[in-house]
């Protein structure tokens, strides 16, 4: 089956994508949020997957209000993980909202105040945004009392027909979301569909497939395992955190070998969490591995990196306070 995606949506100045039926995207900067729709005899459900960078809770509500209506807020939050580009409006929109946010177990020290994710690797990925990495928000937020985890069953209170999978490696609690039914993907970071190691890429977004951003992957073993998991799936669709949808035999082939020849594609060859992953467990990060390589020998670059990211940040901000 074909699905027609990524064709814009465009209305009100809300620029949406439509990935299968149900399923609609919205890019936000450098990372993409998800609504997923679900219509019954009751009436019609939805639920947003992940809540994007800071500052874009206006964007988020102006397209929810496009899908679905005035005043229709979400059955509840469904989260890939809790890295700060996924959360970035999360505690705003859960509080006006009203409504459960749920993620993996293993992520709920980073969504209740109690862990840090492990350091970032600015040495890995080889581009700006990798660079830049040291720069990122890293300490967690903390939505106690709104936060619960998924069922242990893999399913999706509301929202028949979609599968939670536990695809860590990325972060210990990284899931992604699956329904059979047409085998439509939303991978999260698990792979994305653009090298988002790379600024150039990133405003190009040429589809292409990757693994997940390296800068932040603390478990490549687990990362792989992750992508062989959602190979043998075969979606016929998949959509992720950063980049645009695919489908169809691009995504077959792609992701056959990506999943096939991952160590080659995806692994650095050097680099903080290689050869040793950071340990972690439900109470967060308990033991890291040093830094790879001496700081100071890439202090310029990373200097340069900041200027940049400083730029890029303020180019951002304008575009996210644009009406």
């Amino acid at each position: 089956m074909q699905n027609q995606i990524s064709i814009p949506v465009i209305k009100n100045n809300v620029p949406l994508f439509r990935v299968a039926p149900g399923v609609e995207g919205l890019q936000v900067i450098m990372v993409n949020i998800y609504f997923i729709s679900h219509t019954d005899e009751t009436g019609t459900r939805w639920f947003l997957v992940d809540a994007g960078l800071g500052q874009c809770a206006g964007r988020i509500k102006k397209a929810a209000t496009h899908l679905f209506g005035e005043n229709n807020k979400p059955s509840a939050i469904l989260l890939t993980h809790g890295h700060f580009d996924h959360v970035g409006a999360l505690a705003d929109l859960s509080e006006e909202w009203d409504v459960p946010v749920y993620a993996h177990s293993l992520e709920m020290p980073y969504l209740t105040g109690r862990s840090s994710y492990p350091p970032p690797d600015p040495t890995v990925g080889g581009g700006l945004m990798a660079l830049m990495a040291g720069i990122y928000p890293k300490k967690p937020i903390d939505i106690r009392g709104r936060v619960q985890p998924f069922p242990a069953d893999g399913t999706i209170p509301g929202l028949p027909g979609w599968q939670v999978i536990h695809t860590p490696g990325h972060t210990a609690g990284h899931v992604s979301f699956f329904r059979e039914s047409d085998r439509t993907l939303i991978a999260g970071d698990a792979f994305v569909t653009v090298k988002q190691e790379s600024l150039l890429a990133v405003l190009r977004q040429k589809k292409e497939i990757h693994g997940p951003p390296a800068y932040f992957t603390s478990d490549w073993q687990a990362a792989q395992h992750s992508v062989e998991i959602l190979h043998s799936l075969q979606p016929s669709v998949a959509t992720c955190g950063h980049g645009k949808p695919m489908e169809g035999e691009a995504l077959h082939e792609k992701l056959d070998l990506l999943a096939l020849h991952f160590i080659e594609m995806a692994v650095p060859k050097q680099g903080r969490y290689v050869n040793q992953p950071a340990f972690t467990n439900k109470k967060g990060v308990m033991i890291v591995p040093p830094p790879s390589t001496d700081p100071l020998k890439d202090m310029g670059k990373i200097g340069i990196a900041v200027l940049a990211g400083l730029a890029v940040g303020y180019w951002g901000k304008k575009l996210m306070n644009q009406k």
